[in-house]
């Protein structure tokens, strides 16, 4: 079909979809009415030591449009695999496609043989060809499968994998409901990647700011934009694709189709949520129903009851609802909110719930650049207050998470947990210790001979950077001098290589950890940040690192290269070299003003959030743009293993690096 009508369909689809959204604002039956079938689908299951599957083309129907995709065993997405922990699998992958193709098992720690990527750890599958994989299954938790062959992972190669406990789960619930978001579209993904290169990263940018909403009055002032265009940088570009070419879609199911999942009132619903998509990050609510934050990538945290989070593509979340006898939406809305995935969960077949309509989307900051916390109001802040009503408030006295008795008072019905007083003493001993685990000198503070609070003011002078004085009273701010605060200043970064793949260095990233997410700052309700996650049992490895390693997030909006301290995948660069079992603190600074979703493969990282013993582990974290990550990790496992932006078209540009893991010098 032609590339120019399929465009067109989506956007007017998209356009339909967000007016539909809209008019909820006034009525519901928009979203209710014959195309809103509410069907009961569940996802096929595949299960038992052997199985079978088989990569191919297809074709799905998302909102009463058919397209052609690639999926496994005929569906997109894939069947749900579900394994019991301790359990060794078989699993034979045909490739029945004239290209090639693979797998690689998000989040299970498999041997570097057994991981799936083309290149790094096998040489793929050929096409018309199979290849087996064979494991045991250490672990468990709500994973996913994909394809990690060119652009398959957009077009459709992606399903749901399940490992249930060997022994009691710890978290309890009646029923539940695996949601795997993504972002389809009728465009192939090589499609979508040519046109982010030819024409640059706004290409697919519907909802920049324009001439007419200037002499609205909305978004930015004419001096403000002004700055912007100074920087060569756009204060509405918070996506590469959106809503005007994607169908945001729940289980393969777009918001007209409205997929439904099924409850008695009353009961405990476990909602395994996965985010598949090839490059969105989703904010998932539920009107008027709490959600209670289970697990996160896979392995179990403290409960936290929330409103609304944040997902980065590739990330899990396990969160327990309690809905009572009505209908309710569950929301997928994109982060920049040109468009959402819709699904009901109902006690019968049928039902639907209001969906709200699109919220503005947000516009970038100061902080978005890498300036800090800075307060320019030339640069306006697009209505948004920073750490208002969030979850992740830097005051102890907000911050969820620090006291685990006050959450098990809140949601201990949920948790057969056995010595609870005694794990939660120490977690709320780590907990009273703040920040204090972590090693300032060695992350470049100075040392402290106190914990460091987010309250704690910087020296910006001492840092070299130039701030304008200040305006007296009754007179406006003075405009920033972006020139002084060096936007592309080596000296700050000497390890990032120099060339036109480097649009920007972050002059002055701050940990942003704490942060609810882009658009999220000022909704008014409870947002869940990493700093809200505590680990339920204590890490495994707890010794402290023996070194630190600082990896640049950089790149060319304009022209649409991305990489690791400025050095792209398909340049000649060395694999990063580890020792087996070494311990290090990984410093991820984003030097761009969007979000990367790093995923290391074949491990698990604690994040340094001030948990200590308690600190939530993950295989994939968000950095937020112009901010700082950090995270711990042992490097347990040998081999050569992927690390990688999961926004698949940033990897496919040059973000992703190869780490080795070899044995100590004279080892086995």
């Amino acid at each position: 079909m032609n590339e120019l009508v399929l465009e067109r369909r989506a956007l007017l689809r998209a356009a339909a979809v967000s007016g539909a959204g809209f008019g909820l604002a006034q009525a519901l039956p928009a979203w209710a009415q014959p195309l809103s079938k509410g069907l009961v689908r569940p996802l096929p299951t595949v299960s038992g030591n052997d199985i079978s599957l088989a990569i191919g083309q297809v074709s799905v129907e998302v909102d009463g449009e058919v397209s052609r995709a690639i999926g496994i065993n005929g569906t997109v997405p894939g069947p749900l695999i579900r394994l019991k922990e301790g359990q060794r699998v078989r699993l034979r992958v045909q490739n029945t496609l004239d290209e090639d193709s693979s797998i690689h098992w998000h989040g299970l720690l498999v041997p570097f043989e057994m991981d799936g990527v083309p290149g790094v750890s096998f040489p793929g599958i050929m096409p018309r060809s199979s290849f087996e994989y064979e494991f045991d299954l250490s672990h468990a938790g709500t994973y996913w499968y994909h394809s990690h062959s060119a652009y398959q992972e957009e077009d459709g190669v992606y399903g749901p994998i399940v490992i249930d406990p060997a022994g009691p789960d710890p978290v309890a619930y009646d029923r539940e409901h695996v949601l795997v978001l993504s972002d389809h579209s009728p465009l192939a993904g090589a499609t979508i990647y040519r046109k982010l290169k030819q024409m640059g990263g706004p290409y697919f940018n519907r909802q920049r700011m324009t001439l007419s909403g200037l002499m609205a009055g909305k978004d930015l002032t004419a001096q403000e934009r002004w700055e912007w265009a100074q920087m060569r940088m756009d204060a509405a570009d918070i996506a590469d694709v959106t809503g005007s070419t994607y169908a945001f879609t729940i289980n393969g199911f777009g918001p007209y189709d409205n997929w439904t999942g099924l409850f008695t009132p009353g009961e405990r619903v476990r909602l395994r949520v996965i985010n598949a998509s090839a490059q969105t990050t989703f904010n998932i609510r539920i009107p008027e129903l709490p959600m209670t934050v289970v697990q996160a990538d896979g392995l179990n945290v403290r409960p936290v009851t929330v409103d609304e989070f944040q997902i980065g593509t590739a990330e899990t979340y396990d969160v327990v609802v309690t809905p009572e006898d009505r209908a309710y939406s569950f929301v997928s809305e994109a982060s920049d909110r040109s468009g959402l995935g819709r699904a009901t969960l109902a006690p019968h077949e049928g039902m639907s719930a209001p969906v709200p309509p699109l919220r503005p989307r947000p516009l970038l900051t100061m902080k978005d650049m890498g300036m800090g916390d800075m307060d320019h109001s030339g640069m306006g802040h697009g209505g948004m207050e920073h750490g208002a009503m969030s979850v992740g408030s830097t005051d102890p006295e907000k911050m969820r998470g620090v006291d685990p008795t006050a959450q098990q008072n809140a949601s201990g019905e949920l948790w057969k947990l056995t010595g609870w007083k005694e794990t939660g003493a120490a977690a709320a001993t780590a907990a009273a210790a703040g920040m204090a685990d972590m090693d300032h000198a060695a992350m470049g503070h100075g040392p402290s001979a106190s914990p460091v609070t987010a309250a704690t003011p910087v020296d910006h002078a001492a840092m070299g950077h130039p701030m304008p004085a200040p305006a007296s009273a009754g007179q406006a701010a003075a405009p920033m001098d972006h020139g002084s605060m060096g936007m592309r200043d080596f000296a700050i970064a000497p390890q990032v290589d120099k060339n036109p793949g480097v649009q920007t260095i972050s002059p002055m990233p701050v940990d942003r950890m704490g942060d609810p997410g882009t658009g999220l700052e000022d909704v008014g309700h409870r947002v869940l940040t990493y700093r809200d996650l505590m680990a339920l049992e204590r890490n495994p490895d707890v010794r402290a690192p023996s070194r630190q390693l600082d990896i640049h997030l950089t790149g060319n909006m304009e022209r649409y290269m991305w990489s690791f301290d400025g050095v792209k995948m398909s340049e000649p660069a060395e694999p990063i070299p580890f020792r087996h079992n070494e311990r290090v603190r990984v410093r991820l600074v984003n030097d761009t003003m969007m979000q990367h979703p790093i995923h290391l493969h074949g491990h698990f990282f604690e994040l340094v959030t001030g948990h200590g013993a308690l600190s939530p582990r993950k295989h994939t974290v968000n950095v937020q743009p112009g901010g700082t990550a950090t995270f711990d990790v042992t490097l347990d496992a040998q081999g050569d293993w992927a690390f990688h932006c999961h926004n698949l078209y940033h990897m496919t540009a040059g973000m992703m690096r190869v780490v080795s893991v070899r044995p100590e010098k004279g080892g086995a």
